[in-house]
């Protein structure tokens, strides 16, 4: 396979890690990047999602511990089933939105001016959510979470769908308006991703199967890699940066990076669509 387009996709494959649980969006990101490393074709998007599933990995790899006491814990333990229940409680409003209104939102919404407002928008909500007094938070374990904590996040997540909102950002800053500590809410938007992201990232594979082959192997595997290890590095650090700092300056990040979607999009530098 050429080596150039192994670069481009461990490029890609850092992006990815980097940004999936930052609260800034992964999407626009890959976007940008793809549309510069002339790395945005049909194959590409797909390479796009696929990838997550080693950002994920290094997810589970972080949390192993808690995952695994809760599997083993699962048969006999309450607490146990009451977390894991919540994740699945959590993850299926997305699944059903996402199958009944997915293909509408690529079609439509995937458009610079809707990235760079969704950026900007969701700066001025991390501001309005790091004003309130985290001694307002009435959940500060995940642990803790009732079921409709839970249902209020996984719907949260679903605001996700539209490009350039982020994942991450609107589980955990929607977590922290609805009463969770943000070390709570960072906590469950790790675990949501689990399911979320694999579940993303096996229906793409299949759905577009007709597009790949044992060709695109290392493609994929040199993005899965570097996905990983970058999005092992991100989240070890941002466990560290909350247990002190605020989600604040992703905030003025979230502006800057929507004014800079503006300026490539109006000056051609990135193709948004086919």
């Amino acid at each position: 396979m050429d080596t150039v387009l192994l670069v481009k996709a461990a490029i890609m494959g850092i992006v990815e890690g980097l940004t999936e649980f930052l609260p800034i969006s992964s999407t626009g990101h890959l976007i940008l990047a793809g549309s510069l490393l002339g790395f945005s074709d049909a194959k590409a998007k797909v390479f796009d999602i696929a990838i997550q599933t080693g950002a994920i990995l290094a997810v589970i790899i972080v949390y192993w511990q808690k995952i695994h006491s809760t599997v083993v814990a699962l048969p006999s333990s309450r607490q146990a089933q009451r977390f894991a229940l919540n994740v699945l409680i959590a993850f299926f409003p997305a699944v059903i939105l996402g199958l009944l209104f997915g293909k509408a939102i690529k079609e439509h919404l995937f458009t610079p001016q809707v990235v760079a407002s969704t950026f900007i928008l969701g700066a001025f909500v991390i501001l309005w959510a790091e004003r309130r007094p985290q001694s307002a938070a009435r959940v500060h374990s995940v642990d803790d979470m009732t079921a409709l904590d839970a249902l209020k996040v996984g719907l949260v997540q679903c605001l996700a769908m539209i490009p350039g909102t982020s994942r991450s950002g609107a589980t955990i800053i929607g977590g922290m308006l609805l009463g969770l500590s943000r070390k709570a809410a960072t906590d469950f938007s790790f675990f949501l991703a689990i399911p979320t992201l694999i579940g993303a990232g096996v229906y793409s594979l299949y759905k577009e199967r007709a597009l790949l082959s044992t060709a695109d192997i290392p493609l994929f595997a040199v993005g899965l890699f570097f996905s990983f290890i970058s999005a092992w590095v991100c989240v070890r650090w941002l466990l560290r940066y909350i247990s002190s700092h605020s989600f604040v300056p992703f905030a003025w990040y979230r502006i800057a990076f929507g004014l800079i979607v503006l300026l490539t999009w109006s000056m051609g530098w990135v193709v948004w669509q086919d």
